[in-house]
């Protein structure tokens, strides 16, 4: 999945709950996804306008109060989803490919877990511990690596990325541990778990 194709996503699913104006789409974005997701305006209203020729949103104008009487009144554009767009979006919840737990779309894909369904979810946090085992091996190889060099500061980085990933890995345990318990209707360790 192409990173204006996760943008699209987190946009759709934003838009599902009620109409907003671009400026709002892009607070909301950075509260749900963090600061880290930080957006610019040079990607989010190109990604809006490929989004409106896809007819997965309608851009709806109305005229705005002026702010000074001076100033002339501008046209606020707000977006909302089509039917095709909310098609789209049932689509992308309902399935749980190898992009899905990639770096830049687990986040997105997770902050909408509440509207999958739990055998996706299963697969998705399942997917990303499957891709961060992976990432553990090649950290802790490069790490031996940099060892036979004796360089401390490259050593340390290592180690830091080592850590970071083993606490995600963790987490993902948890997780999945809370999803099965859920499954199985087993409702004491949904607190023990994390349940997000």
């Amino acid at each position: 999945m192409a990173k204006t194709d996760v943008l699209a996503l987190a946009i759709l699913g934003i838009l599902v709950e009620n109409p907003l104006h671009g400026y709002e789409i892009r607070k909301r974005l950075g509260s749900e996804l963090g600061p880290f997701r930080a957006l610019s305006y040079g990607s989010l209203y190109p990604c809006l306008r490929r989004m409106v020729d896809a007819e997965l949103i309608v851009a709806d104008t109305a005229e705005a109060e002026p702010a000074r009487p001076t100033t002339s009144k501008r046209s606020r554009i707000s977006y909302r989803i089509t039917d095709a767009g909310q098609k789209r979006l049932e689509e992308e919840l309902a399935s749980s490919g190898t992009s899905s737990w990639d770096d830049d779309t687990f986040d997105v894909r997770f902050s909408m877990f509440d509207r999958t369904d739990s055998a996706t979810r299963l697969r998705i946090l399942e997917g990303r511990r499957s891709r961060l085992t992976e990432r553990l091996e090649e950290i802790a190889e490069g790490l031996q690596r940099v060892r036979k060099r004796h360089d401390a500061y490259t050593a340390e980085l290592h180690r830091h990325g080592l850590e970071r990933v083993e606490r995600e890995v963790a987490w993902l345990d948890r997780l999945i541990e809370n999803e099965r318990s859920a499954s199985r209707g087993d409702t004491n360790s949904s607190a023990s778990a994390g349940q997000p």
